[in-house]
């Protein structure tokens, strides 16, 4: 299994040249630091909750990292291959088109993946991100998760029905520059 694993298919070259916005040598880089960690091509959901963890040392990032794991896993095998974690990476970093992030994350926010986000979801991810930010924000004012999804709904839940549809987040998000950035993760405020 290594020795096949070990290089890029020049198809999965060009799928990753095609779906992302990363260079062939920038490719080559993630994936040879990503089979280093992973020497059999396989990121299992121990391993990226080890790693996720060294970004967030003053907070508890498991439960966020389960809801960031199950929307990298595409295809729910318990593990996500390179193909996956580069596509993820692309979505999730600074290079990533706006909207594919608000997809990305409207996946994310949709835990039982029936196509809109409801308050008790909404709420599970807030909590999930305040734990992860843990003492970086200990010393801030903060609404309470119900407090704050009551307040993304009023904004977002346009005809009232109680749950968000991917329309009316990706929506909501695009006009509210504010809600973009915290429920994407965000911090870069350059985009239009």
């Amino acid at each position: 299994m290594g020795k096949g694993m070990s290089h890029l298919s020049k198809d999965d070259m060009r799928f990753l040249q095609e779906g992302t916005n990363f260079s062939k040598d920038e490719i080559k880089q993630w994936h040879k630091g990503f089979m280093r960690d992973c020497p059999d091509g396989q990121l299992s959901k121990e391993k990226f909750k080890e790693v996720y963890a060294q970004f967030f040392p003053g907070g508890d990032p498991e439960a966020f990292c389960d809801h960031v794991f199950r929307s990298f896993d595409k295809d729910g095998s318990g593990s996500i291959e390179f193909k996956e974690f580069l596509l993820a990476i692309n979505i999730t970093s600074n290079k990533g088109d706006p909207k594919d992030k608000l997809n990305w994350a409207f996946s994310m926010y949709d835990i039982d993946g029936n196509g809109t986000i409801d308050k008790s979801e909404m709420e599970s991810i807030i909590k999930a991100i305040y734990n992860m930010l843990g003492s970086a924000i200990q010393d801030q004012p903060i609404e309470s998760p119900q407090e704050r999804t009551q307040k993304i709904f009023g904004k977002m839940d346009v005809n009232n029905d109680g749950v968000l549809s991917k329309e009316e987040f990706v929506q909501g998000c695009m006009n509210d520059r504010c809600l973009y950035q915290m429920l994407t993760a965000d911090g870069d405020s350059s985009k239009e």
